[in-house]
């Protein structure tokens, strides 16, 4: 859960900064939004999570 929330405000942070320095205007900031929420409903929410629960826990071995 804690790895979730962080790649949550990271990806967040993310969106924000592109939208700042102007990368991606706010009707694809919007899209990009509305994906998410599309995407976590469907079967592939889990294997999207367990991908993200792989990644972080290769960064963490990289790293210690």
């Amino acid at each position: 859960m804690f790895l979730t929330i962080s790649a949550l405000a990271l990806l967040g942070l993310l969106l924000a900064l592109l939208l700042r320095f102007k990368s991606v205007g706010a009707g694809a900031a919007i899209i990009a939004v509305l994906f998410g929420f599309y995407l976590a409903r469907t079967g592939a929410a889990a294997s999207i999570d367990q991908l993200m629960s792989a990644v972080g826990s290769a960064v963490h071995s990289i790293g210690g």
